[in-house]
């Protein structure tokens, strides 16, 4: 432990203060619905016999299923996706920790991947007047032309920011108490993101290891459950995401992920993970790895339960 203020910080803490850094994601982007206005709200109680004031009502601008607006939204998943997979979580909603030596790699990409959003974003521009007149067929009197911009440009971007989250240096001067109560704060705020990461972790291994044992166990028990490469390959991405992101703030979770990588080893020649169609074809390979992941499960659940303060609701988890 070290003394920040008056607060001690455990070792992942302390790592995640000193090699990490603080970054905010944001997203500019155009809406899809419309308040009804007065005048419709009116008319819609007229038809119910209602009051105007105990309704409410929107109406959609556009087609969300179309292409060329689903090419926009894939845009933006891939960038959170990648965004999460690349960072930690911070107790403030849009901030995350990047490891400072990764930054200028994660940079690369999301620039790169905020080029694929605004490539998405022109196509979206090519097709936005279809878009319009198909939305105008569907609307009938409640469309208005003047709800719709000329254009899309500068309506979808995605940026990201470095966020300060030490306290001003003058305060160590002109207001020590305050800066001291400020870094206490502070230093609370890395250990419940030393927290938070555990947690995340253990969240997302049970649900994936949990989808791949429930489908092992159904091919066991003859049950029709098909087992997909996504079973095989979200849990593999897992393993590789854990060693880029690990901050070591539990031995246990280390060993219980380190065992559970070990138990989708493939016996082949070659090594390397093991595949669906290894685990389809051998019915012993199918009950090994599903014992050794259940193990792994249950260490990692014991965990939570033996420590309260950091447990994990599994079913929240895979939501």
């Amino acid at each position: 432990m070290v003394t920040v203020g008056d607060e001690k910080l455990s070792e992942a803490a302390q790592h995640l203060m000193h090699k990490w850094g603080a970054y905010e994601l944001s997203f500019t982007w155009m809406g899809t619905k419309k308040a009804l206005t007065k005048d419709q709200k009116k008319d819609m109680a007229e038809r119910f016999d209602a009051d105007p004031a105990w309704l409410s009502g929107s109406k959609k601008l556009l087609d969300t299923k179309d292409e060329a607006w689903k090419r926009v939204t894939d845009a933006k998943k891939a960038i959170k996706e990648y965004w999460e997979s690349h960072t930690l979580p911070w107790p403030k909603d849009g901030v995350r920790l990047v490891r400072r030596e990764g930054w200028s790699e994660v940079q690369s990409r999301m620039v790169d991947l905020r080029y694929a959003l605004h490539d998405a974003v022109d196509s979206l521009d090519n097709e936005f007047q279809r878009l319009i007149r198909a939305a105008e067929r569907k609307m009938g009197t409640v469309f208005d032309r003047a709800d719709y911009p000329n254009t899309v440009h500068g309506l979808f971007d995605v940026e990201w920011e470095p966020v300060n989250v030490d306290p001003p240096e003058y305060l160590a001067s002109e207001h020590p108490e305050l800066f001291a109560a400020q870094s206490a704060r502070i230093a609370a705020r890395f250990d419940e993101a030393a927290r938070m990461a555990e947690e995340a972790f253990c969240g997302e291994f049970l649900r994936l290891a949990g989808d791949l044992t429930d489908k092992l166990a159904g091919i066991n028990d003859g049950q029709p459950k098909r087992l997909h490469d996504a079973n095989v390959e979200n849990l593999a991405e897992f393993f590789q995401k854990f060693r880029r992101l690990n901050i070591h703030s539990s031995e246990e979770l280390d060993k219980a992920i380190a065992d559970a990588e070990q138990a989708m080893k493939s016996p082949g020649l070659f090594g390397g993970t093991v595949s669906r169609d290894e685990l389809k074809d051998s019915a012993g390979l199918r009950a090994a790895v599903a014992t050794k992941l259940s193990a792994a499960m249950a260490s990692i659940e014991g965990m939570m339960v033996n420590q309260p303060r950091r447990a994990i609701n599994r079913r929240q988890a895979e939501k």
